[in-house]
């Protein structure tokens, strides 16, 4: 196995564990929410946001554990907003990650709550593990995943998609969408560990447009996948979007069109990942690969 995929099941491992250790309390009076937090926590999923916060953390010189606590909360984040995008006020979807989701599996309000929870853990975990890093780099961490989830981030996005079902939308708002409900998330999870490893303002910049790239094409593979994927692999029936009339690149440019913006997308992140100048290739091989995914 190459060095890279060795690196990131190690990372993937790290996160796992951290997870669970997060949700372990069965015993208490609060015991549905955390078996419900559990199993959406426990569910699978690829890990690629903490794996990107550790990634470039660990290229600027800290220490991938002591930045666990920090990646992992925002994994919590992107759980909690899987939970709630599954609720039937939102996508109404019943399958995640190839089980019930979470409301099917417990309740609507035990979901709910779930997803409530972890956002908030997420934030005790950011706070509780500052040892390591200076108040500002922990302050400005905290900054970026709160501001990344909220209106002008990833619920933001949520907003745009609800209300424009059944609307077609320019290229311009479907852009728009994407760079704050799949796109935020990614990009924070890069600053993150940029922050956390001590990076400079030029180093920041353009990690963060790798990163804005990257979310891009992240969502524009996810919209292909929705037309051309396996429903066992991805976990969940294929065609979701055309049914619940959602706005895609698919839907905008055709699936060819598609597949070659998110290449684009793609080349035009690696290109900023290359005035980083990072020694080795891990996010290169990793950027590969979630444009070649299957799931």
């Amino acid at each position: 196995m190459n060095d890279w995929k060795n690196r990131l099941n190690d990372y993937t491992n790290m996160v796992d564990a951290y997870l669970l250790e997060q949700v372990s309390d069965a015993s208490s009076l609060q015991k549905s929410v955390i078996e419900a937090m559990k199993y959406s926590l426990t569910a699978g999923g690829k890990r690629i946001r903490p794996v990107l916060a550790l990634e470039f953390a660990r290229a600027l010189g800290a220490q991938p554990k002591r930045v666990l606590p920090f990646a992992s909360a925002i994994e919590m984040v992107h759980c909690y907003s899987l939970i709630h995008d599954d609720l039937p006020c939102m996508d109404d979807d019943d399958m995640r990650r190839g089980q019930p989701s979470c409301h099917i599996q417990f309740s609507e309000s035990t979901a709910l709550l779930a997803g409530d929870a972890l956002l908030t853990l997420a934030f005790e975990s950011m706070s509780r593990h500052c040892d390591f890093f200076a108040p500002e780099q922990v302050l400005e961490a905290i900054h970026e995943l709160s501001a990344s989830a909220g209106v002008y981030g990833m619920i933001g996005g949520q907003v745009i998609d609800l209300e424009s079902e059944g609307k077609r939308l320019d290229v311009e708002h479907l852009t728009q969408m994407h760079l704050l409900k799949t796109g935020a998330l990614i990009k924070a999870s890069v600053r993150i560990g940029c922050i956390l490893g001590g990076a400079d303002d030029d180093y920041l910049k353009h990690a963060s447009l790798y990163a804005q790239k990257l979310g891009l094409a992240f969502q524009v593979v996810d919209d292909i996948l929705d037309v051309t994927g396996d429903a066992e692999k991805l976990g969940k029936p294929i065609g979701s979007d055309k049914g619940n009339e959602k706005n895609t690149y698919t839907s905008l440019y055709g699936l060819e069109q598609s597949k070659k913006i998110a290449e684009q997308l793609t080349e035009e992140a690696l290109q900023e990942l290359s005035q980083l100048r990072i020694r080795d290739g891990f996010l290169r091989e990793l950027t590969g690969l979630l444009l070649n995914r299957e799931h």
